[in-house]
């Protein structure tokens, strides 16, 4: 029984590779894929803060920093800090903290070529100690960034930015 489940299993895979080849499926992190061709052809506006700082050095990683880059990728971060948990005494001990990217992508003539958003949120715990909330909070920022900061090279190897 176990033998002919995994006749079947292997059937069924190499049909769907076979499909996804006909149809011009290639992997974006193949190399020559869509990601290849982003790798240093975008330089990010610097940061201004500690959040946009997470943000552009997570993008810089995947990126890479270019020498001669053929686009620019402009940023706005929204940081909300909210509330979610209350103990008896009526203190907050938990917070949520949701943001927001808006980001544009413009070629070397200053056309944009794509904009688009992400969002994300992480949590956090907020101790009686001032000195361990303000390091949740930094390293609950931080999670935020990387998060936001992957979802903007997804759309951007999505959108085919980059791809000639």
């Amino acid at each position: 029984m176990w033998w002919s489940e995994r006749r079947v299993f292997l059937g069924l895979s190499l049909g769907a590779a076979l499909a996804l080849a006909g149809c011009g499926f290639t992997p974006a992190y193949a190399p020559g894929g869509r990601a290849a061709a982003l790798t240093g052809s975008i330089a990010v506006d610097a940061p201004r803060s500690d959040a946009e700082f997470a943000l552009v050095r997570q993008l810089e990683a995947r990126l890479g920093q270019p020498a001669a880059p053929r686009y620019r990728l402009s940023y706005d971060v929204e940081l909300t800090r909210q509330g979610v948990g209350i103990n008896q005494q009526r203190e907050t001990t938990r917070y949520q903290l949701v943001g927001r990217v808006r980001f544009s992508v413009r070629d070397g003539a200053g056309n944009v070529v794509m904009s688009d958003f992400v969002s994300s949120l992480t949590g956090y715990a907020a101790s009686g100690a001032t000195t361990a909330t303000l390091k949740a909070t930094r390293d609950a920022t931080d999670r935020l960034m990387i998060l936001l900061a992957d979802q903007i090279v997804t759309r951007l190897i999505a959108s085919g930015v980059g791809a000639a």
